[in-house]
């Protein structure tokens, strides 16, 4: 196993990219961040500010990381627009972030002699492909700016591993939910906006009928296949699903949610939006294999730790 000595978060101060610095400075490893914060939040790293690096910068500025990579070990890149929405209506700019700035991260990595970059992909590369569960092996057919970007990120991870020798592992995460996720945007994750909504007693947005399902990953289960991935020899080159195996309607998911808040209100339906993919389920015995990734919160328990912290913080508002 090799361990983390100093690492560099991209997105740090956003939902996943917060949680995986708290862990990291949990085991002694000396973390710098760069986030924008035009997605992510201060406030997510206000406790540890006087314990990490922390720079206010863009993944698409080569210097910055570059600068930022001098000394690193290992980088987590979690920075991105991560809107399939808004990849949809702005394909250029997203293009800008999410395929220039995972090759600056790449290159900056190379030029500083990084040991290991992890990237964070996402299941949306394999489209609607019918066939489920989800397999690395299938054919990714993205159907989205994002997916595309993903897809892309990926195919260059593999290159800089082959031609420059840099250790490359790409997570493709399912739908992940946990505290910190940031329910204001129309954009994010649906148990965010969920809880959002029961806790204030308004009904609701569901694009379709309801019946599509997800496999809802806790964010603390991401942060560990982080670590194993930065930390496992033999994930070198790896892409590696990371959810539970298991899926749930949004139907489901909203009265399961409206019962913990006790709010009986009807959700509001809409046509489903473009790119919006019907059913999501991922094959984990890879990253089994790979990491001993197994996930460690039922989701019932994710659930109720993260309604727990939404509670908190919106009756702190």
């Amino acid at each position: 196993m090799h361990k983390i000595n100093t690492a560099l978060v991209t997105g740090g101060a956003g939902f996943i990219g917060s949680n995986l610095v708290d862990a990291l400075l949990e085991q002694g490893t000396h973390v710098k961040v760069l986030d924008n914060l035009s997605t992510g939040h201060i406030q997510n790293l206000d406790h540890v500010m006087d314990d990490i690096d922390f720079t206010k910068g863009d993944i698409r500025d080569l210097t910055t990381l570059s600068n930022l990579a001098q000394g690193c070990d290992t980088i987590f890149h979690q920075a991105a627009v991560v809107s399939v929405p808004l990849t949809v209506e702005d394909p250029i700019f997203s293009a800008q972030v999410n395929d220039i700035g995972c090759l600056n991260v790449l290159e900056a990595a190379k030029s500083a002699k990084v040991h290991r970059v992890v990237l964070a992909s996402s299941c949306a590369v394999y489209g609607d492909d019918p066939a489920l569960p989800k397999i690395e092996r299938m054919q990714a057919k993205p159907q989205t700016p994002y997916a595309v970007q993903k897809y892309t990120n990926e195919l260059n991870a593999r290159i800089y591993a082959s031609l420059y020798d840099l250790e490359t592992v790409c997570l493709r995460y399912f739908n992940v939910f946990g505290p910190r996720q940031d329910p204001s945007s129309p954009y994010s994750g649906v148990i965010s906006i969920f809880i959002d909504k029961a806790l204030n007693q308004d009904a609701p947005l569901i694009y379709g009928n309801g019946e599509q399902f997800r496999d809802f990953v806790f964010v603390k289960d991401v942060v560990i296949a982080n670590l194993l991935a930065a930390t496992t020899e033999s994930a070198d080159c790896d892409v590696l699903n990371i959810g539970t195996g298991q899926s749930i309607t949004v139907n489901k998911l909203w009265s399961t949610i409206s019962a913990l808040a006790d709010c009986d209100i009807q959700p509001t339906c809409q046509e489903p939006r473009p790119g919006d993919i019907f059913g999501s389920l991922a094959d984990i015995s890879h990253a089994k294999d790979i990491l001993g990734f197994e996930p460690q919160y039922s989701f019932n328990e994710g659930l109720r730790l993260t309604y727990e912290w939404y509670r908190e913080h919106i009756i702190e508002q």
